[in-house]
């Protein structure tokens, strides 16, 4: 895949798959969630499978963050599960998220580079 089958500010080597286990969803509020967290900058795609009840999230995480799409879940009167195994992955990719971004973020250094400002060529 390339960047440019993704939605746009998505880039492929940013980008996460998320499965959380959700509580509070129902008819009235799937739709108007998923709307939500799609109208978000980053996001690239958003599914939810109502017999587990779990969400399926693709997003670009140097843009996004999972705090920022829990947030509009809560929003809608749905939250995370509260159970061990998805308190453990939430906790995960929170630390993956935290670094794809910091990564996405970091000007490279090298040491073989004359220092700014020097007249050597």
């Amino acid at each position: 895949m390339c960047d440019f089958e993704h939605r746009p500010g998505v880039k492929e080597a940013t980008l996460v798959v998320r499965n959380l286990r959700l509580t509070g969803v129902d008819n009235q509020n799937l739709e108007t969630l998923k709307t939500d967290i799609v109208k978000s900058f980053g996001i690239d795609d958003v599914t939810y499978n109502e017999k587990s009840e779990v969400i399926y999230l693709t997003y670009d995480a140097s843009h996004i963050n999972l705090e920022g799409i829990e947030a509009v879940i809560r929003k809608h009167g749905a939250n995370i599960h509260n159970d061990w195994w998805t308190h453990v992955k939430e906790s995960y990719y929170q630390f993956v998220d935290k670094n794809i971004k910091d990564n996405a973020n970091h000007q490279p250094h090298s040491c073989h580079k004359p220092p700014p400002g020097s007249k050597i060529s």
